[in-house]
């Protein structure tokens, strides 16, 4: 990551919730503050590409009957003087229109691109949690366009590592299956066993279509015969995994043959967890 960027989340996300002085140079700013809204533009480092038009309408209903509660986060335009830039709180603003309203209460931030961005990926995780597609594009932004690793990634967000690189994983899926994700159609634990999986496409559709659970899928993969999946699941197995799972707390995974010979595989992290499963063991 680059060391010479500011440390702005934390100034990014106080305020949000009013904990952060106003931009010196600019017109003193307060909780009660307005702006037109045509002065305000939406943020191009928004990671949410997509707004539900239910919820917009049920937030439009709101703001005519409550009013906006809470302002608008902006950061001032770069490319036009008094105009704004939406650092977090789109949604608002778009049913604030919905609703009829000509100016909203804002908030100006002094953030720097990249401190807009992390506050724009953290509010929206936060508070009405992004698609697994449009999380992952935000995480590629902070990668990519400013330098940070999946372990500064995983810190900003307090997300762990895994789960950071799992989900930058997904953009690596055919692009039919990347749309179910966008659309909801499929979870991302339904679609992380297919990645690097021939036929990836077809097998999501059945997945779709069958209604299999994340933890199936993970097994019907693992046993899949060119490219479709098992016509039947053991569900004696599936439970019997589960179980030892629950006493172990590790990783099971038991693979059964058509003849009835198999493998259980016990993934360990380290010696205490292996201490744990040898002792298990030989206790009989």
């Amino acid at each position: 990551m680059n060391s010479g960027k500011k440390k702005g989340l934390g100034r990014g996300l106080s305020a949000l919730f009013g904990d952060m002085s106003p931009k010196d140079n600019t017109p003193a700013i307060t909780q009660n503050n307005m702006a037109a809204i045509a002065d305000l533009s939406r943020n191009p480092y928004q990671p949410r590409q997509n707004f539900k038009e239910e919820k917009l309408n049920e937030l439009a209903s709101s703001i005519k009957k409550n009013g906006i509660i809470q302002p608008i986060a902006v950061r001032p335009s770069k490319s036009n003087s008094g105009k704004y830039e939406i650092v977090a709180g789109e949604r608002r603003w778009l049913a604030a229109q919905r609703a009829g309203l000509h100016q909203i209460p804002i908030t100006i931030l002094d953030l720097s691109d990249v401190e807009s961005l992390e506050v724009a990926i953290v509010e929206n995780i936060q508070r009405d949690d992004l698609n697994p597609i449009e999380e992952a594009k935000g995480y590629k932004r902070l990668n990519e366009e400013f330098k940070y690793d999946h372990e500064s990634i995983s810190k900003l967000m307090s997300k762990s590592r895994s789960h950071i690189s799992n989900t930058l994983r997904l953009l690596t899926l055919p692009s039919d299956v990347v749309a179910m994700l966008e659309e909801g159609t499929l979870t991302s634990g339904q679609a992380r066993p297919l990645i690097g999986i021939s036929n990836a496409s077809s097998i999501a559709e059945e997945i779709v279509s069958k209604n299999y659970s994340a933890r199936k899928v993970e097994y019907i993969v693992r046993n899949k015969k060119g490219g479709k999946l098992e016509k039947t699941i053991d569900t004696n197995i599936l439970k019997t995994q589960e179980r030892l799972e629950k006493i172990l707390g590790l990783k099971v995974n038991i693979i059964n043959k058509k003849n009835n010979s198999g493998k259980i595989t016990i993934e360990y992290k380290d010696l205490d967890q292996f201490q744990l499963v040898s002792d298990l063991l030989t206790k009989h």
